[in-house]
């Protein structure tokens, strides 16, 4: 299983190379850190992966002290994962681990609406606006006989809208920019721009190391050092030829 976190930056279209126009939503996530892993063996007792995704805020002392030297990660969020292969504190998750065409799962947080009434929350159809009606166009009406003295759990009737986790299942990758590092998501994935997202699909999950990385970095450049070394020897050896003669 691959995952990663991202923030919702806009909704745009692109064309295709048979000129078909998409809708897409652009999501922006440069690379996630991966903060503890979780397994049955230790005392959380299941398995599971916390990343972070870095942002803007500045952090407290105590979300300091939990990531140490990770980095600003601003959001910190966990996945459910099976089998978890090398991963270890420290690793960087980046988009290059999703594919075009791979099918995603989105979840988000949906746009808070505050409080609303049942012709917006529930899509009633309201009272006629003649025959006697005075001030109740939008209203309800009735929630009830008046034997049981209460009101059943579950009755659609005005209150908070919004602001709920939404999970949109088999979206389509349909861009993958390494180097702006975002996303490109065919339809619409719940939240307002900036929000938080948690995308996961069914695949190999990659990982870049930081201290990997840079060991791979001075062992190339101890081998360039060693091939113009090289150089330099095979071109003094024909000026020490020619001053002999």
């Amino acid at each position: 299983m691959k995952f990663i976190l991202g923030q919702k930056k806009e909704m745009t279209q692109i064309f295709k190379e048979d000129g078909q126009v998409v809708p897409v939503t652009v999501v922006s996530s440069p690379w996630c850190k991966v903060v503890k892993v979780k397994t049955k063996e230790s005392k959380d007792g299941y398995d599971a992966v916390s990343i972070g995704l870095p942002g803007k805020k500045k952090l407290r002392k105590a979300d300091k002290g939990q990531l140490g030297r990770l980095g600003n990660l601003q959001y910190i969020r966990e996945f459910r994962v099976g089998d978890m292969g090398k991963l270890k504190r420290g690793d960087e998750i980046r988009i290059d681990t999703f594919e075009e065409g791979d099918r995603v799962k989105v979840i988000g947080t949906s746009k808070g609406k505050g409080f609303q009434g049942v012709i917006r929350r529930h899509g009633f159809h309201g009272q006629k606006a003649t025959h006697g009606t005075k001030d109740q166009e939008r209203a309800h009406g009735s929630i009830g006989a008046t034997e049981p003295a209460r009101v059943f759990p579950g009755m659609k009737m005005p209150g908070h809208m919004g602001s709920d986790q939404v999970t949109v299942k088999n979206l389509e990758i349909a861009r993958v920019d390494n180097e702006k590092g975002e996303l490109y998501i065919k339809g619409a994935v719940p939240g307002a721009r900036g929000s938080l997202l948690a995308i996961s699909a069914e695949g190999e999950l990659k990982i870049s190391s930081p201290v990997e990385e840079k060991q791979a970095k001075e062992e190339k450049k101890e081998v360039k050092k060693e091939e113009v070394k090289k150089e330099e020897k095979k071109e003094e050896t024909p000026k020490k030829e020619e001053d002999k003669k």
